[in-house]
């Protein structure tokens, strides 16, 4: 059984095929999107007249006409699908990306266009219009403004001393940024000059700003403050807000609605006093709340609600918005079931032509693995224990007494025995499908428990520093790592008397010895950040940050298999009848025939990146590590540095040459101290520098 814990998203692939198939049937060798899951991590919400726009984690932007009934992707032309922020002004809407820049479509999304030329920071989190000025706020570049629809950018930051621009809102002629770590500032003459205006507010970690005639209004991470008079003064506006983590406002009159890492509130005094109102919200982790009439939106980790009564009820609607994270997959029979990172679970028969939710008494939502025994299902989440269906999803019971970490991460079966690996409390062991679990983590090397597997008598866990090996059930267990150098293991895999661990920055790994020794097995392998590992008879897939891998030799080499898999970060794989399965970060799930893959023969790779790019680092913020990933169209001399943001170097990660394809490398930064990095790749005459934020 495997099991993702790191997720990581990448850009488009440049396809060259080259197979024993004939005509059309080559041409079209591919993967293929199924229907769902449906939800997603969506980060914005924007209405542009009876139009909806979702921008979302890693599926671009999507389109409701129906007040969120019904979604469709538009996202021709848009090269970064992490979409942050979002703009309309008359025919034009904006979209602002996680690296990409500013997108402009003057169809309501059909089609767009890159419109960067003169912004030098492209994380853009934030826009705001003031007649025929567009603002654009950047992630560590302070903020541009454009004249001409963002056909040409300058920079207007003087006087503002943070950089990091996550809010901006207009009075009249007054522009007001809320930034991370400077609080608000005010400009009145379009930009060319900022001032502070903190008084009174007891925080400078601005998240988001809202207007409303004179009245603006901040949310902060302690709670929402008002001023009546363009940020002069402020005033807390917090009774009756349990959870001060504003993430978003929105005002319409005197009803205020705010969105929290656990949930939404409502104030229909402008804040006065707040009242939360999340029945029927099943995720509570709002990213934004928006207005567009009487119908209230927010969106979460776990895609789009929608609300006629302020808040009262909140019902999901996400039907077509595919831009799911999947966190694991397993097949039963006709069978397909889906984790989601957010959603909960979901169920196909048809191999994704529908998809449907089954979350009857599943109390948490984030699904991190799935396992199979006969007539039972068992779902580990990440801090809501394990769940167990006899009836393929329909009815679920929570199973985990005596399970003392209830962040389950990694399932395995094997006869009458279920294993439970969590993060930091070790492994369990129950006899019983779950109704009871016995701690059995004597000797284990470490307690954070990603990955399971099963092979005899042998039971194998990886862990954060390598795999560990028990002969009888768990009771007892010896460290198995000797050649992983205390790697951290996220998937493992047995094929015969191979055992396969996929390891984070450092590829795959190969035993033959039940884990005594291992080698590494990555020729071929572009990418070496592995999440996910599935046998197909003799034929060993692979999923990375950098798309899917095959080898039909035990690891000796590897073929990418990636065609038509525009969404590359991928979670889970698992085989359901004659298809392999691809659950990806935030593009839900992928299908592709097994017979066009092990059957082919190429001669060339089939799919090479189509220029150099430089992702962001994952996880971001950060402790202790993180990966940088990126991309080469052609064999190149690459430097990978990191820098403070004074410009020092602090590290250097790769000077080397290195062959085109995908690469990724890790930082371990345990000896460095909070706060925000720079890292750079050059590669021939291509350089980008990009942020990452290390937090302790």
């Amino acid at each position: 059984m495997k099991n993702i814990f790191r997720r990581i998203h990448f850009g488009g692939v440049l396809v060259f095929l080259f197979c024993l198939f004939t005509g059309t049937q080559a041409l079209l060798a591919q993967w293929v999107q199924t229907n769902g899951p449906y939800g997603g991590n969506v980060n914005v919400l924007a209405a542009k007249g009876t139009n909806l726009f979702a921008g979302t984690y890693g599926g671009g932007v999507y389109l409701s006409t129906n007040n969120g009934a019904n979604w469709t992707a538009v996202n021709n032309g848009l090269t970064d699908n992490v979409v942050r922020s979002i703009a309309a002004d008359g025919t034009n809407l904006y979209a602002g990306t996680n690296g990409g820049g500013v997108f402009l479509s003057t169809n309501n999304g059909t089609s767009w266009t890159a419109v960067n030329s003169g912004l030098t920071y492209t994380f853009v989190w934030a826009f705001a219009v003031s007649g025929t000025n567009l603002f654009a706020g950047t992630l560590g570049g302070g903020i541009f403004r454009s004249t001409n629809n963002g056909t040409t950018w300058i920079a207007v930051d003087s006087g503002l001393t943070n950089a990091d621009a996550w809010s901006l809102a207009v009075i009249d002629t007054n522009v007001f940024a809320g930034t991370f770590g400077g609080g608000v500032f005010l400009s009145t003459n379009n930009g060319a000059s900022w001032a502070a205006v903190n008084n009174g507010l007891t925080t400078t970690l601005v998240r988001c700003l809202a207007v409303d005639g004179s009245n603006l209004f901040t949310g902060t991470y302690r709670g929402v403050y008002l001023s009546t008079n363009n940020g002069t003064n402020w005033t807390r506006l917090n009774n009756g807000l349990t959870d001060t983590n504003v993430v978003s406002l929105v005002v319409s009159g005197a009803n205020l609605f705010a969105g929290t890492f656990t949930g939404v509130f409502f104030s229909s005094n402008s804040g006065t006093s707040w009242t939360a109102v999340n029945s029927g919200l099943t995720n509570t982790l709002i990213t934004s709340v928006s207005l567009n009439g009487s119908n209230l939106f927010a969106s979460t980790y776990g895609g789009v609600f929608l609300s006629t009564n302020n808040g009262t009820i909140w019902t999901a609607v996400n039907n077509g918005l595919t831009s799911t994270n999947i966190l694991s997959l397993a097949a039963n029979g006709t069978n397909l079931f889906a984790g989601t990172n957010g959603n909960g679970l979901f169920r196909t028969t048809n191999n994704g032509i529908t998809w449907t939710a089954i979350n009857d008494s599943v109390t948490n939502v984030y699904v991190q693995c799935l396992a199979v025994s006969g007539a039972n299902l068992f779902a580990g989440t990440n801090g809501g224990g394990v769940f167990r269906s006899t009836n393929s999803g329909a009815t679920w019971t929570a199973v985990h007494s005596g399970l003392t970490n209830l962040s389950v991460y990694a399932l395995a079966v094997s006869g009458a025995n279920l294993f439970a690996g969590t993060f930091g409390g070790g492994v369990f062991h129950s006899t019983n499908s779950g109704t009871t679990w016995t701690a059995v983590d004597s000797g284990l090397s470490n307690p954070y428990v990603y990955s399971l597997a099963v092979s005899g008598a042998n039971l194998f866990a990886g862990t954060s520093v390598g795999v560990s090996r028990s002969t009888n059930s768990g009771t007892t267990w010896t460290a198995a790592d000797s050649g992983l150098s205390n790697h951290a293991v996220f998937t493992l895999a047995v094929s015969g008397t191979n055992l396969f661990a996929g390891t984070s920055g450092y590829g795959v790994f190969l035993s033959t010895n039940n884990g005594a020794i291992w080698s590494p097995v990555n020729n071929g392998l572009t990418n070496v950040g592995i999440f996910s590992l599935v046998v197909v008879g003799t034929n060993l897939f692979a999923g990375t940050n950098g798309g899917v891998f095959l080898s039909t030799n035990n690891g000796t080499n590897w073929t990418t298999v990636t065609n038509g898999l525009p969404n590359t970060g991928v979670w889970s794989l698992a085989v359901s009848g004659t298809n392999l399965l691809a659950g990806t970060n935030g593009g839900g799930v992928y299908r592709r025939p097994l017979s066009e893959m092990i059957t082919a023969v190429r001669t060339l790779s089939d799919d090479l990146p189509m220029e150099f790019g430089l992702q962001q680092n994952y996880p971001n913020p950060f402790n202790p590590s993180t990966t940088f990933s990126f991309s080469l169209p052609f064999r190149s001399f690459v430097s990978l540095k990191v820098f403070d943001v004074l410009g020092r170097e602090v590290s250097t990660l790769l000077s080397k040459e290195l062959s085109a394809g995908w690469h990724s490398r890790r930082w371990e930064a345990p000896g460095f101290s909070s706060g925000v990095y720079l890292y750079r790749l050059q590669a021939g005459t291509f350089v980008e520098t990009r942020k990452l934020i290390l937090l302790r």
